[in-house]
């Protein structure tokens, strides 16, 4: 459907097309794969959650930029689209896991708290006067020892996964996530899988354009340092330093060997002259040029 006939249903969230579309949501949908990639993996001891940074100016500090979230001791949330309607996602998961903790004196179920802000954004597709959210969530943690792993995207449906992705990248991302994921994973084995994942994004990937954290049921919510990625996933540069160096000492060499090239061939030149060819003098500078 095009033209006038899709705008009349454009009009509202509420409303249906024929076809039994809600354009609003798949607009919102749109919002969320323009967004930098979150994965998440569930592993046989934990949740691994990493997500990409993406700055929009090289003045921009890049610690300003959060997509991973700590809601509690045994859960956490990544995001992906909209920041400012991720956050307003966020601030009410985190309120609803106090307010278990309060009335029930237990830590919140990982699905439990995943339907509560699913059924929060699906009230936004029903009523007058809003909007959908244009974010999408991963929601992952311990509950009752183990390890589990949800996804609430714009249009309000909880899903449970074994490991997936939201964001721009989703395609190559998710069958990077498909052909190597299994039961037997370990969290480390989940961190390499999740930078792997996202190198098929980003072929120039480094630590620092990561956030990566673990959850655990031994020592719960943990953010990675760079050095701790590095640690899981050696052949990962920190940052670009490393590469701009690489490239500086290549020009170095270039130019060594540029050099080299000029005093053998002014060498070359003075070995017409019998006396000069005779004094070692000559020779002993060009030792001394290679040695620098």
């Amino acid at each position: 459907m095009r033209g006038n006939d899709q705008q009349a249903y454009d009009r509202g969230t509420s409303l249906f097309s024929p076809d039994g579309r809600i354009y609003q949501v798949e607009y919102a949908r749109e919002a969320v794969s323009r967004g930098a990639p979150s994965v998440g993996i569930r592993t046989a001891d934990g949740v691994v959650l990493a997500a990409m940074s993406r700055t929009s100016s090289p003045l921009m500090e890049a610690e300003s930029i959060e997509k991973l979230h700590k809601l509690d001791d045994h859960v956490a949330t990544a995001s992906a689209g909209h920041v400012a309607d991720a956050r307003k996602l966020i601030d009410l998961a985190r309120r609803q896991t106090q307010v278990n903790q309060l009335r029930y004196g237990e830590p919140i179920g990982i699905e439990t708290l995943t339907k509560h802000v699913t059924d929060h954004i699906q009230e936004n597709t029903q009523l007058g006067g809003t909007r959908p959210y244009g974010a999408a969530l991963l929601i992952g943690g311990i509950e009752n020892g183990e390890p589990r792993l949800f996804g609430a995207d714009p249009s309000g449906t909880p899903h449970e996964w074994k490991a997936t992705v939201i964001g721009d990248g989703r395609d190559e991302i998710q069958s990077t996530l498909e052909a190597e994921w299994s039961d037997s994973l370990t969290v480390e084995e989940g961190v390499e899988l999740a930078v792997t994942a996202l190198s098929e994004y980003a072929d120039d990937l480094t630590a620092a354009d990561l956030s990566i954290a673990t959850i655990t049921a031994a020592d719960g919510y943990r953010m990675l340092s760079d050095e701790d990625v590095a640690d899981v996933v050696p052949d990962l540069p920190v940052d670009g330093t490393e590469t701009a160096d690489d490239d500086e000492t290549a020009g170095e060499e270039a130019t060594d060997g540029e050099t080299d090239g000029d005093e053998e061939e002014a060498d070359d030149a003075t070995g017409d002259d019998g006396d000069t060819t005779d004094d070692g003098d000559t020779t002993d500078d060009g030792d001394a040029t290679d040695d620098e």
